[in-house]
């Protein structure tokens, strides 16, 4: 039966028997490290000669799957199979496909903590960021199972005599969903849920450097008996197979998450017509950000310590609403600087395999060398606080590190670092803090520190992002809860998780009958 949607919960570490659930989980995914995962398109499971090894982050000698790799010719086949497979996928009833995402959340929920285990190994969260992850995935399958039933009732028009009118949502064709590898399960399986629940068909390009997590969700939606050729699992290069899914004339619309460049370069992409296009391509995009938290004079310290700790180096900092950025009245400015040093000291960096560490690897080794080479720019731009090294040598491991004293127009105050980094700031009023915050080219997150009501009234007006958070951290939006979405380069305003999202992969039809 189902109920109302409530977020899943996190698992709680402190019981011994969740413990225990979660190493057997670890030691289950190590028997399958180094498997091999072809395509899936349609009914067909294809091998190729091209292939990817994706390793894990923490420990780079390990591969943790070998994963076929698709050409231009594989992408087309991928896109012709979609848009066969939605002349049939699109008719079928709304409840019926919402039933498949009911299913599959039912089997992640029994499985959690082996899906947190891939995440741990190929992604190189920690125990609690992987559980988070998982669960988001959760919430996505109920919450828009939930929304296309609900969207699938008759809408309320204005009514008129003699005329029946009856508005309802169709949807829009062949998808391309591009995911980002910092969330390659929650978000993957969120953007991918969303467009076939709503009637679409989908090609899945899963990110390059976590394939292996996509492999397993579309393992479960063929263990739930989705018709085949509704997901199409292509991993490839982007320059190449992502380019050729963009550009394609029965491509209907393209699910992004990732960098400000690629999505601009999507955007680009999509924004040209070519022979045999019947439609204006749909882009939705979220593309990263610059995150501030604002702490006022008036606020509690430790609080804002927490936060800003807790959402600058959570998962290394790899989180598009992660805080970069510190803005602190100069009344409190020593006094916060110093707390959240403290806490970042106490912070264990290491293999997340261990439920001790609390800081696990960057992504892979450009992630590794573009961060430490915004470390040197920051030595020069600000005050090296904290950390600012590597750690073992056997993973991307680099330390949480903090800046103080940095001018709101340097390189680490502006540019997303997507790492470990944290640069201070210092205001000398609510005023000149909440300028400095709208500063950047994003909008996406930001947090504010105040127990002044008139200050926090202030920023509800004037702080220009699509997620505003109040005494809180500025990372960790649920399902449900809080829509996720930013503005300016930081995307399309998309809002998922919330009861808009499905509108972007569907059109509204209106039928008016003269009585």
């Amino acid at each position: 039966m189902k109920v109302n949607f409530t977020n899943e919960p996190f698992t709680d570490f402190a019981q011994e028997g969740q413990r225990r659930a979660s190493e057997t989980a670890l030691q289950k995914v190590k028997l399958w490290l180094g498997k091999e995962y072809p395509l899936v398109i349609g009914s067909e499971q294809i091998t190729t000669s091209r292939q990817f090894q994706s390793v894990n982050p923490a420990s780079i000698d390990q591969v943790v799957g070998i994963v076929s790799q698709a050409d231009t010719d594989l992408a087309e086949k991928a896109i012709q199979t979609a848009s066969n497979t939605f002349t049939t996928w699109k008719k079928t009833s709304p409840h019926e496909r919402a039933r498949y995402l009911y299913k599959a959340a039912a089997i992640m929920r029994r499985r959690k903590h082996e899906f947190s285990a891939w995440l741990v190994v190929e992604a190189g969260k920690t125990w609690p960021e992987a559980d988070a992850e998982t669960a988001e995935a959760i919430d996505f399958m109920e919450f828009y199972a939930r929304e296309m039933e609900r969207l699938s009732e008759p809408q309320e028009l204005t009514r008129i005599r003699d005329e029946d009118n009856e508005l309802y949502y169709i949807p829009l064709g062949v998808g391309i969903v591009i995911p980002p590898w910092n969330f390659p399960l929650a978000i993957m399986a969120g953007m991918t849920s969303a467009a076939i629940v709503a009637g679409n068909t989908v090609v899945l390009k899963p990110a390059s450097n976590t394939p292996v997590i996509a492999a397993k969700f579309v393992e479960l939606l063929q263990e739930v008996s989705l018709p085949p050729g509704v997901v199409n699992y292509l991993p490839g290069p982007g320059g190449e197979v992502g380019d050729y899914l963009v550009d394609h004339p029965l491509t209907r619309f393209i699910s992004f998450t990732g960098s400000r460049d690629v999505g601009l370069r999507i955007h680009e992409r999509a924004a040209r017509t070519v022979p045999g296009q019947k439609w204006l391509k749909r882009v939705v995009a979220e593309m990263g950000g610059k995150d501030s938290i604002i702490v006022d004079s008036d606020c509690d310290l430790d609080l804002a310590a927490e936060a800003i700790t807790a959402s600058a180096f959570g998962f290394s900092g790899q989180k598009c609403s992660a805080c970069s950025r510190a803005i602190v009245h100069e009344d409190v400015y020593d006094t916060v600087l110093a707390k959240v040093a403290q806490r970042t000291q106490q912070l264990a960096m290491g293999n997340p395999e261990s439920l001790a560490h609390h800081i696990g690897p960057v992504i892979d080794d450009r992630s590794y060398h573009k961060i430490i080479q915004y470390i040197e720019i920051g030595k020069r731009e600000g005050r090296l606080v904290q950390g600012g090294s590597t750690g073992d040598e056997r993973g991307y491991f680099i330390e949480p590190t903090i800046f103080a004293d940095v001018d709101p127009e340097a390189a680490i105050a502006q540019e997303e670092i997507f790492g470990p980094v944290l640069a201070f700031m210092k205001a000398s009023s609510f005023d000149e803090a909440l300028e400095i915050a709208n500063n950047t080219e994003y909008g996406l997150t930001g947090a504010v520190i105040s127990n002044n009501r008139a200050h926090l009234e202030k920023a509800r007006e004037e702080f220009f992002v699509g997620n505003l958070y109040f005494n809180r951290k500025c990372t960790g939006a649920l399902v449900g809860t809080h829509p996720f979405g930013g503005f300016n380069m930081s995307g399309t305003d998309s809002k998922a998780g919330g009861r808009d999202y499905l509108l972007l992969f569907t059109q509204a039809k209106l039928v008016s009958e003269k009585l």
